[in-house]
């Protein structure tokens, strides 16, 4: 579809490394080929390099271009490790700790994303979120400024009716159980600054429930439309250049003529690019839903708020999945400040 096209032609201007911590996978292996055959920039896969060949040769995988590193074997992995210990010391870790944390690929991948030997990270197609997520927090850590982490699947539909041409973003679907009304509003404005990114359009946020303008009270309609109003004073203190409005029913964001009817003169509804759900359950179910059910191309879990960009992958995801999402990872890199003012400052430990 045309979002995933103009991603891999920008991408081709300015090829990045990714590293896939999980080179053993046969779908990481493919997607890593599809990177590479597209010119898309230099892909990294992590694991034993004679496993790797069984498994590659075995699917008739080329691995040409394809850099293959065995964190056992590697010559960084002592000052990895020295690194990361100077990182978790004063947390009780010791440095023999350190090293075995460095032989584990995710916690190797994120080191040399912070290290500067990749530019981006994505993982999760055999490893469940904690496994990918702990890494990255450990040594990538938050952005400058930033409160809360959190993730977006972008989703590609066939009816170009529906959000920006088809393209949907949606938040959060993997990171935060239950967020509170700052850390939803935070979502908001990290979804919404990710799709002005990659979009180049005004992003059009709905925060959800299952009430619209106040036609249910609890608790948790009372929560979306407080981070509605915090979302509006975050994006003028930034400066960003986005519409909210919440709470609505999806079908009131989504559809032109339900919207008519339950939320009239909104610049949001029935026509909302950002769909912002209130809690992991609601966004993790509707995002598979509108995958499986819907056919639609699914690209994510995008991680918001990181110092470097990664992404934690579907255990369900095919090959053209995670190449797609390491394209957004790798076009991400290519002006990530924009994204996060100040992110990569510094090393971690310095």
């Amino acid at each position: 579809m045309r979002f995933i096209s103009n991603v891999i032609e920008k991408l081709q201007r300015h090829p990045k490394r990714i590293v896939f911590p999980e080179g053993e996978e046969i779908r990481i292996l493919q997607a890593a080929r599809q990177f590479a055959a597209l010119r898309l920039g230099a892909p990294i896969v992590l694991g034993d390099p004679a496993r790797i060949n069984d498994i590659a040769a075995g699917a008739n995988i080329s691995l040409n271009h394809i850099r293959i590193i065995n964190p056992a074997q590697s010559e960084d992995l002592d000052s990895f490790a020295r690194r990361f210990y100077s990182l978790r010391r004063e947390k009780g870790m010791r440095p023999a700790e350190a090293r075995d944390a460095m032989l584990q690929a995710n916690f190797y991948g994120a080191m040399m994303l912070a290290m500067h030997q990749a530019d981006g990270l994505v993982s999760g197609a055999s490893h469940i979120t904690g496994s990918v997520l702990r890494p990255l927090f450990q040594i990538i850590k938050l952005a400058p400024q930033i409160q809360t982490a959190s993730s977006c699947m972008i989703m590609e539909v066939e009816d170009s009716s529906i959000g920006e041409g088809g393209v949907l973003f949606m938040a959060d679907c993997g990171v935060i159980p239950d967020p509170d009304v700052e850390e939803l509003a935070d979502i908001a404005i990290s979804t919404a600054r990710l799709a002005r990114h990659l979009l180049g359009v005004r992003p059009r946020v709905a925060l959800l429930s299952f009430s619209t303008r106040g036609s249910a009270s609890h608790p948790s309609v009372g929560k979306v439309q407080a981070a509605t109003a915090q979302a509006r004073r975050k994006a003028e203190q930034l400066r960003l250049e986005a519409d909210f409005e919440g709470e609505m029913q999806v079908d009131a964001a989504l559809v032109p003529e339900i919207a008519e009817r339950k939320m009239k003169d909104s610049p949001v509804a029935g026509r909302a690019n950002v769909l912002i759900f209130p809690d992991l359950n609601s966004g993790n179910i509707a995002s598979k839903m509108v995958r499986l059910v819907g056919r639609a191309n699914a690209y994510g879990q995008i991680l918001q708020g990181l110092n470097r960009p990664a992404a934690d992958v579907s255990r369900g995801s095919n090959a053209h999945d995670i190449m797609g999402v390491a394209a957004i990872v790798a076009v991400q890199a290519t002006d990530y400040q924009k994204l996060y003012p100040g992110a990569d400052a510094q090393l971690p430990g310095e």
